[in-house]
């Protein structure tokens, strides 16, 4: 498969970008400078009619494959073309090409083995956005995994890739899963050739188990028979190894020990949503890529409100009575509220001034019986409005100031525990 041949016309095939049992890629060129990635599966086709089993099944889920495109989304690469090789008669899948590298190159040296909680929570959520637009058109990808995820180094994001194994037949998919399948991202169900919304979700959860600890849960040691079948078996039987303790173990030497201590604060709700995805049956897992995706919004938005609600906590006390002088210390906050009620009340008191001692002039017209009422273009007599209410007016409103000063001092006093209002100096001068 790894050899150069004919894919059809119009498409140059430019080699292979990987090989295996499930199909191979290869790097493909437009009549132009156009650049795209070609999936070949494995089982050729001998006839183009949709009496051959395998030639309607193609067809069958590329056209499934074909609603992934109809709302482009920027994590789910694109899928251009579909159709069968001239040399060989292998069913093909043309797709974007996406430059940058996949999460099993960015694992390797030079890069570190492990990624960061943002890093990762950032994956998180760009992968299940693009798991639960793939569910909501019915396609079920059936191979995430890290080499089928990569970083766009053009637009910054994550994108899933190879949607190969979604096109195949159940039978096809059974026997490619069985003897080449990477075994260790696949769940359980998938032993019996199952393949279902959930069965993504649990492979999405290895791939963050795999991010945050430096290795998947359950590693594959060889390609022997023996190795993957223990493996399997694992998926479906083994409890998970303690995630936190080999993320210790594979932190960064060269990270700064502050570094280190802070990249262990990994937080609970995103061990929880990892959980959640690997367990053994699928009906424990979250349902689909929307649901799995919501609830990494609500998550996110807990955490945001919890880190919120921790930096209240922590400020330094609004009032802190000072030790054998009988003071008590305004915090930066209440200095702060108490400015702003002087700016308002003074804002307030010279409004009130300017607009009192501005002269009201009221119209008051001619008082003529109806019965003897004509038209008169004599002008209206001006009166000046009395304002003899003002200082009673700045008063109630100097006062108003003054009780809601009092009020947000008397609180703080309550909260502080000091109920002797009497000896309390906001201002820092002694009272006489």
């Amino acid at each position: 498969m790894s050899k150069i041949f004919t894919i059809t016309t119009g498409l140059e095939n430019m080699g292979a970008l990987r090989t295996g049992g499930q199909g191979s890629v290869y790097k493909g060129r437009r009549i132009g400078p156009i650049i795209t990635a070609v999936k070949i599966l494995p089982t050729p086709i001998h006839s183009e009619s949709l009496e051959d089993k395998n030639y309607r099944n193609f067809i069958n889920e590329v056209e499934k494959l074909k609603k992934v495109n109809e709302v482009p989304n920027p994590n789910v690469v694109k899928i251009l073309n579909s159709g069968i090789t001239e040399s060989g008669s292998f069913p093909f899948i043309e797709m974007e090409f996406i430059e940058g590298p996949d999460l099993e190159e960015l694992l390797k040296v030079p890069n570190e083995k492990i990624f960061t909680i943002k890093e990762t929570i950032k994956l998180a959520d760009q992968l299940a956005c693009a798991l639960s637009h793939c569910h909501k058109v019915g396609v079920k990808h059936g191979d995430i995994k890290s080499n089928n995820v990569k970083f766009n180094i053009h637009s910054g994001n994550y994108v899933l890739l190879d949607f190969g194994l979604s096109v195949m037949s159940d039978e096809q998919r059974r026997s490619s899963m069985r003897h080449a399948g990477a075994i260790e991202f696949m769940a359980p169900e998938q032993n019996e050739g199952k393949m279902l919304f959930g069965t993504d979700i649990y492979s999405y959860g290895i791939i963050l188990y795999e991010l945050l600890a430096g290795q998947v849960p359950f590693p594959l040691h060889d390609n022997g028979e023996t190795a993957r079948n223990t493996v399997m078996l694992a998926h479906m039987e083994s409890p998970l190894p303690d995630l936190l303790k080999l993320r210790r173990e594979n932190l960064p030497k060269s990270w700064p020990s502050a570094q280190q201590e802070r990249e262990m604060q990994v937080p609970g709700w995103l061990l929880t949503l990892i959980g959640r995805c690997l367990e053994k049956q699928p009906e424990g897992r979250y349902s689909d890529g929307t649901e799995l995706h919501e609830a990494i919004a609500q998550s996110s938005v807990a955490e945001i409100k919890t880190e919120i609600a921790k930096e209240i906590k922590a400020e330094t006390p609004l009032l802190q009575p000072n030790a054998g002088d009988g003071k008590m210390t305004v915090s930066s906050l209440v200095f702060a509220v108490l400015v702003i009620l002087l700016l308002f009340s003074l804002a307030y008191n010279t409004y009130t001034l300017l607009s009192n001692n501005r002269p009201v002039e009221k119209a008051i017209p001619h008082t003529v019986p109806d019965s003897i009422a004509k038209p008169d273009s004599s002008p209206p007599i001006i009166q000046k409005e009395d304002n003899t209410d003002y200082q009673n007016k700045r008063k109630q409103a100097d006062s108003t100031t003054q009780s809601a000063i009092q009020g947000v001092i008397r609180s703080e006093q309550n909260k502080a525990g000091n109920t002797d209002s009497t000896n309390t100096d906001t201002t820092n001068n002694n009272q006489n």
